[in-house]
């Protein structure tokens, strides 16, 4: 098995601590050549600065974190996701995204209709595919695992996602998150039937015991997922871009920033 892929950073893994200036000049000064920025840090650097810091660091951008959440209550609330998402096409575009990633939303409140809100998803992809694939956006679309169902992501298995790309076709891909798709026994098969649709690779790790399911993850090694594994089989339909640590941990977000980049550069071979 050959060595990863490119490190990226994706700015959530030292969220509490550091900004986006910050991520940028520590992946500058830790030789991590991509960054995956989140909206909200983007938004309070600014677009445009943090375009230009982004690329006077000589960083790619693997990713933009996060267009979706397209199910609502009512018609308003789905027009303003929508609107939402084609401000988050304009923002891909703006830094240079390899992709935005998608985190399609869970049920609307109070609602126990898992269908609506899957055929919501499935709108709201359709009404901006237009508008991405004029700006050179490839829509990733990350299932996520089947316990964020309710409130995060109705979209739960790789096989999902890609029954989705096939609808929208040309600009659609999917995100694979290792967290997220290891559990799944037929991933292997549908990781060959994703092809040349990948369009990220993110990995992080499950811990034993996991004590809170979506803030308890792992950095590459430290936990049961297998890696590599999953990387060989990627790769193997051609995949090569970023491997992209994003790591939700309250654990590792108390820790020093640097000493949290030295940890995963030191994984990145090893572990990933």
């Amino acid at each position: 098995m050959g060595a990863p892929g490119p490190l990226s950073l994706n700015t959530v893994t030292v969220k509490e601590k550091w900004g986006l200036a910050e991520c940028i000049e520590g992946c500058a000064r830790h030789g991590i050549p991509g960054i995956s920025p989140w909206r909200d840090v983007l938004q309070a650097m600014g677009v445009e600065k943090a375009a230009r810091a982004i690329r006077d660091a000589g960083l790619s951008v693997s990713g933009l974190c996060r267009g979706g959440m397209f199910p609502a209550a009512d018609a308003a609330g789905r027009a303003a996701a929508i609107e939402d998402n084609r401000r988050a096409i304009a923002e891909a575009q703006a830094i240079g995204a390899a992709c935005l990633v998608m985190v399609c939303g869970g049920l609307p409140p109070g609602s126990k209709d898992l269908d609506g809100a899957r055929a919501m998803v499935r709108d709201g992809l359709h009404a901006i595919m237009e508008e991405a694939r004029a700006a050179g956006v490839t829509i990733a679309l990350e299932p996520l695992h089947p316990m964020t169902c309710a409130d995060r992501s109705v979209l739960s298995t790789l096989g999902q996602a890609l029954d989705l790309c096939d609808e929208l076709g040309a600009g659609s891909g999917v995100a694979l998150d290792v967290y997220h798709v290891w559990w799944d026994p037929a991933l292997r098969e549908q990781v060959a039937r994703a092809g040349t649709r990948i369009a990220a690779f993110h990995v992080c790790d499950w811990l034993v015991p996991t004590t809170d399911t979506v803030f308890d993850r792992g950095l590459p090694g430290e936990g049961v997922i297998d890696i590599p594994g999953i990387r060989a089989a990627v790769e193997a339909q051609g995949y090569r871009g970023h491997t992209e640590v994003e790591i939700l941990s309250r654990r590792w977000w108390a820790a020093d920033p640097d000493e949290v980049l030295e940890e995963i550069g030191r994984r990145h071979a090893s572990a990933c």
